[in-house]
């Protein structure tokens, strides 16, 4: 401690995410004095309240719908109930495990892990209200920003009086709602909504773009809406939400505005899941010197350098695609140009998927974003129900869909909706950061019977060249 009370460090972290986690224990072990401020969630959200507890409710929900259907699969069953008080503590089980690994992480890297909330005071140098009481004043030679996103709960009227549910409640819930509404049709309203249709609660999706996950190509958001509606699920697109009254869990009712006239939807509860809003505001990035962009995220250079010098950002608040996957590789292109070398967020294969049932999973190009770019590709479609392996699981709903160069053999973008969606896009994501012709995959002796076996078909029936 220094006789001004501000402690000087090597490395200051603010925000324990995948990105800034990673970057602590890498530089702790290179020798460097690190230090970790973390409000919250030690790992950051995704192992506390995002990506793997949700695909833990997400799993259960699976089983609930394989057991409802045991019959088909020649299983005779008594009668089933969902226990959500077990669901929950699965995930809280799986939760606490993370906690205590990464604890171990810190532990053995050196990196200090302080919890409390930070906030810009002076460049390069934090104020720290710690959560068990005191402040801390910390300042680095290097300071990294790993500070996330949270949900965003739009200005509808009288929406936040009624204490919505946000993914965080929503995977903490020992009760399944008897009526949920979802404000949202993106990754996380989806993934929810068939969650806990699948767990009993009767689902209205409510989406105020023309299509649920706008940002698919139209026949891919056609096919989820059928399944979600083949499954009891309500879908109301191109739906403007009015106004919120009552409280959730208690009763809620929904006014909205559809091309057909108003309409009140009478729920038990409702979830929001319209986007997210980077964590960026009061925390005194302006004292730092560290600027915005017009978002409100960090803004950023293709190396992650803001605009404060020695002050980098990562992740969600970044701007950066929002998957631990991308947060995990902007640690990867931090720590590399610290090495010397250069290495750029510019250009990345980002792979997507949405873990519903069957999985959404695309990289490269959608057809509506080469059509915008004016890009000219052969587009080669196949039915999962021409995937063999989909016969032995009764689970062929879907199609697979891959983007060729129309001039040349180069794979520029593929999408699958369809069982072990995640799995299958990466054969395809390596093909292409190979460079190789689409002609190696169509040739390619694949297993039999396997979902990615259906990738020799797929690129078999590419058009010829025009």
């Amino acid at each position: 401690m220094t006789s001004h009370g501000v402690e000087r460090v090597d490395v200051l972290v603010l925000g324990s995410g995948e990105g800034g986690k990673y970057l602590a224990w890498h530089m702790a072990k290179a020798g460097h004095r690190t230090v970790v401020v973390e409000r919250r969630w030690i790992g950051g959200s995704c192992p506390n309240v995002n990506c793997l507890p949700s695909k833990s409710e997400v799993w259960s929900a699976k089983i609930a719908t394989l057991v409802k259907h045991a019959a088909e699969f020649g299983m005779v069953t008594g009668s089933a109930v969902v226990d959500m008080v077990r669901v929950r503590e699965r995930k809280r089980h799986m939760v606490d495990g993370l906690i205590a690994m990464h604890l171990e992480r810190y532990k053995a890297s050196g990196a200090e892990l302080v919890m409390g909330t930070g906030r810009f005071v002076a460049p390069k140098t934090l104020e720290v209200r710690l959560n068990d009481g005191g402040t801390r004043v910390l300042s680095g030679d290097r300071v990294f920003l790993d500070v996330g996103t949270h949900a965003t709960i739009p200005p509808i009227p009288d929406l936040a009086a009624a204490a919505p549910l946000t993914h965080i409640e929503a995977l903490e819930l020992d009760r399944v709602p008897p009526y949920l509404i979802v404000l949202g049709g993106g990754y996380v309203g989806l993934e929810l909504a068939q969650t806990y249709r699948r767990f009993g609660s009767r689902v209205t999706i409510v989406e105020q773009g023309p299509r649920l996950a706008g940002r698919e190509d139209p026949d891919v958001a056609d096919a989820i809406a059928r399944i979600f509606s083949d499954e009891g699920i309500e879908v109301l697109v191109a739906a403007e939400t009015r106004r919120v009254k009552g409280r959730s869990g208690q009763g809620v009712s929904v006014t909205v505005r559809t091309a057909q006239g108003d309409r009140t939807i009478e729920g038990s509860d409702i979830l929001v899941a319209a986007g997210r809003t980077p964590n960026t505001a009061a925390i005194g990035l302006d004292k730092a010197g560290i600027e915005l962009d017009a978002h409100g995220y960090v803004a950023v250079n293709d190396r992650l350098e803001t605009s404060a010098p020695e002050v980098w950002a990562l992740g969600d608040c970044a701007g950066s695609p929002q998957f631990t996957h991308v947060s995990f590789d902007d640690f990867r292109v931090i720590r590399d140009n610290l090495a010397g070398a250069y290495r750029s967020t510019r250009d990345r294969l980002v792979p997507f998927c949405m873990f519903t049932d069957p999985p959404l999973a695309r990289v490269g190009l959608s057809e509506a974003e080469a059509h915008r770019r004016g890009i000219g590709v052969r587009v080669a479609k196949l039915p999962m129900s021409a995937v063999l392996r989909t016969w032995t699981i009764s689970e062929s709903g879907g199609f697979m869909k891959a983007l060729v160069d129309s001039h040349g053999d180069r794979i520029l973008g593929f999408t699958i909706l369809g069982p072990e969606a995640g799995e299958v896009v990466a054969a395809v994501q390596t093909a292409m950061l190979a460079g190789l012709p689409y002609t190696g995959l169509r040739d390619a002796i694949l297993t039999h019977p396997t979902m990615a076996e259906g990738l020799t078909t797929l690129f078999a029936s590419v058009p010829p060249p025009r």
